[in-house]
């Protein structure tokens, strides 16, 4: 087996929180929505305690609403978009401006739609992508597996929201340790993403 070329390890100073797409039409019809939705919600809150900066982006919010009201991103630059893509021109500026962003932590929907394409942007930008599995969803389930796949095969590095949590926090002396340890003192739900047997 080949090595891994990058470690893709993250640090709460150069690291950007990306929340696609979490809107109010898509509840009906993604798969595992309200488990998206709580650990969006610790994702995001947990990038408020720690200082994290987040980009949140709605897909055309005139017909397909704002983000849930589960989802508190008062503290987010909010972007409309009709590109499939998070990296619209604001997103842009954002990451140009942001030079020490060096790794970017990705969820919401659709997996095979916008976070495959923001991600792919981001890798050709150079930057590590870390997927939050239990943090996206899509339609299909085919189609989720697939895009986890892709990205994988990409560079992304498909992770967990406790996993990633608890690298950026590194040490239990951290801080913040306490106030995320109660974001993830409850298991993430389940997500669909493990046979059962």
């Amino acid at each position: 087996m080949a090595a891994v070329s990058r470690l893709g390890r993250l640090a709460a100073n150069t690291t950007a929180f990306f929340l696609c797409d979490m809107q109010e039409k898509f509840r009906p019809s993604i798969t595992h929505f309200p488990e998206i939705i709580i650990v969006a919600k610790r994702m995001v809150e947990a990038a408020r305690i720690m200082g994290i900066r987040l980009i949140a982006t709605e897909q055309y919010p005139k017909g397909l609403g704002n983000t849930v009201n589960e989802i508190d991103v008062s503290h987010a630059q909010v972007f409309p978009k009709t590109k499939f893509s998070m990296v619209i021109p604001e997103v842009d500026d954002f990451l140009t401006k942001n030079k020490d962003i060096k790794s970017v932590v990705i969820f919401g929907i659709e997996t095979q739609v916008c976070i495959q394409q923001t991600s792919l942007d981001l890798l050709h930008r150079g930057l590590d992508v870390h997927v939050i599995a239990d943090g996206c969803s899509s339609r299909s389930m085919v189609d989720r597996m697939f895009a986890f796949e892709r990205l994988r095969q990409s560079g992304a590095i498909i992770s967990t929201s406790e996993s990633v949590l608890f690298e950026l926090l590194g040490d239990s002396k951290h801080p913040h340790f306490k106030e995320v340890q109660a974001l993830i003192k409850a298991p993430a739900p389940d997500s669909g993403l493990l046979l059962r047997t």
